[in-house]
């Protein structure tokens, strides 16, 4: 059971990051403007999170992919709150992201067990 919550847990995190950088990018432009942040680094900020993201799906078939990504992926969302209160944005811009960090900390957690 803990294995297929980890699982969902894994394809939630993934597909809502491809999600957002794919499907959404025009609302990450503008939230990078708001955080006064370069394109270059939203661009790298989006692939990298879009590898962590494919890393993290691929890690349902191979456990030792998983627990550096999703730790990678917790800390961009603590950056991502970090921008957030920067900028005093309402709480709900903050929920997703937060959201997201405590579903990377538990894939990490959870995944720490299976070594």
């Amino acid at each position: 059971m803990e294995n297929i919550f980890l699982s969902l847990t894994q394809i939630t995190v993934g597909l809502s990051v491809v999600y957002v950088w794919v499907f959404r990018f025009d609302n990450v432009v503008k939230e990078f403007k708001q955080f006064g942040l370069s394109d270059l680094i939203r661009n790298f900020v989006g692939a990298s999170k879009i590898a962590l993201a494919t890393l993290l799906i691929a890690g349902i078939w191979h456990s030792s992919l998983v627990q550096i990504p999703s730790i990678l992926m917790g800390m961009f969302m603590i950056a991502a709150q970090y921008f957030h209160f920067k900028i005093k944005n309402p709480f709900i811009k903050h929920l997703p992201s937060l959201i997201l960090l405590i579903l990377s900390a538990i894939i990490a957690i959870g995944s720490s067990k299976s070594f």
